[in-house]
């Protein structure tokens, strides 16, 4: 049995599969995800599993050279993003570089995601898309 890391079965099969510039979407308990999305669905209450904490368990796993989020997001939940951000960087010794779009734009770019983790998350636009980097 794996004693560190992602435990996650499936998240620890998406990351296996996860190559340079693929995106994944890590989301809140509500956005709308297409039936044609693979969704890794860790929602068991509002609240729970608090999108933030999906993140941080990431940030050991894969390299991330690129995130993308919701104009629309609170300014308090726009600083969490980018310390998360720079964080990652720091762990990756690659900076990540942020764009932020109009929500609609991102419920459109969302729909080409190799995958989406669905969190408990109810903060309004706690939604993220993950472009992959390479670790050389």
């Amino acid at each position: 049995m794996k004693q560190a890391g992602v435990l996650q079965r499936d998240i620890n099969a998406l990351i296996g599969r996860l190559g340079h510039l693929d995106e994944i979407v890590i989301c809140d308990a509500g956005l709308p995800i297409p039936e044609e999305i693979p969704v890794i669905d860790l929602a068991l209450r509002p609240g729970m599993v608090p999108f933030i904490e999906v993140l941080e368990v990431l940030r050991g796993e894969i390299v991330i050279e690129g995130a993308v989020w919701a104009e629309e997001a609170s300014a308090e939940l726009d600083a969490t993003l980018r310390a998360a951000m720079a964080a990652w960087a720091s762990t990756g010794g690659q900076g990540v570089s942020v764009t932020q779009v109009p929500h609609d734009a991102f419920k459109t770019r969302s729909q080409k995601a190799r995958a989406v983790i669905r969190t408990g998350e109810a903060t309004p636009y706690a939604n993220v898309i993950l472009i992959c980097g390479v670790a050389f």
